[in-house]
C-alpha cells in the first residue's frame, strides 16, 4: 500500500521535472503502471537505486528513450537489457553496487556515454580495446572489482587527455570517497 502510493507520488513529480526518483521504493521490478502514468512525459533522467532489482525490463528504455542519466545502484542486477541500446542520449550511468560479473555488452554499444560508474560489483575482467572503443567516454569507475593487476595495468593505460579510468590497486580494499558530483 505505502510504496504504491510512494511510487505515484514519484511519477506525479516527474511529469513536473522530467526526473523518474524511484529510488528507496523496495521495488523488485518496475511496475507497468509507471508506464502509464508517465506516458506523457519526457523523462530525462530515472534514479532505480537502492531497491531489490533483479533485472531491468527492456520496457524501460523503450518507453523512456529520452534518458540521459540512469541510476541502477544498489540493487541485485547482474544483466542490462539489449535494449538500453535504444537509449541514444544516455551520457551517465551508475551500475555500482550490484551482482555484475563482467561489463554488460551492451554499454560498448551507448555511443554518447560519458561517466560509467561500475563500482563495488564481481568484475575481474574488463576488455580495455571494446572501452577505449567508446569514444564519448570520459569517465570510469571500477574500483572495488576483483581485477587483477594485469587487467588494472591495461585499464590504468588507457586513462589519457580525454578518459580517466579509476580502479583499485589489487588486494587494497579501500574505498575511495564517496563523492562524484556531476
Amino acid at each position: 500500500g505505502r510504496a504504491v502510493v510512494k511510487v505515484v507520488h514519484r511519477c506525479t513529480d516527474a511529469t513536473e521535472n522530467s526526473n523518474l526518483d524511484l529510488s528507496e521504493c523496495q521495488l523488485m521490478s518496475v511496475p507497468d503502471a509507471v508506464y502509464h502514468l508517465m506516458r506523457n512525459t519526457v523523462v530525462r533522467a530515472c534514479d532505480l537505486s537502492s531497491n531489490v532489482l533483479r533485472k531491468i525490463p527492456p520496457k524501460l528504455p523503450l518507453k523512456f528513450s529520452h534518458i540521459t542519466e540512469l541510476n541502477l545502484s544498489h540493487n541485485r542486477l547482474s544483466t542490462l537489457p539489449e535494449e538500453l541500446k535504444e537509449l541514444p542520449d544516455l551520457r551517465k550511468l551508475d551500475i555500482s553496487y550490484n551482482d555484475y560479473m563482467s561489463m554488460p555488452w551492451v554499454i560498448f554499444r551507448l555511443t554518447k556515454l560519458m561517466f560509467l560508474d561500475a563500482r563495488r560489483n564481481y568484475i575481474s575482467d574488463v576488455e580495455a580495446s571494446r572501452l577505449r572503443s567508446v569514444q564519448s567516454l570520459r569517465e570510469v569507475h571500477l574500483e572495488e572489482n576483483p581485477l587483477n593487476e594485469d587487467v588494472c595495468k591495461e585499464l590504468e593505460s588507457l586513462s589519457s587527455n580525454h578518459l580517466v579510468v579509476h580502479v583499485s590497486p589489487p588486494g587494497s580494499s579501500d574505498s575511495e570517497d564517496e563523492s562524484s558530483d556531476e
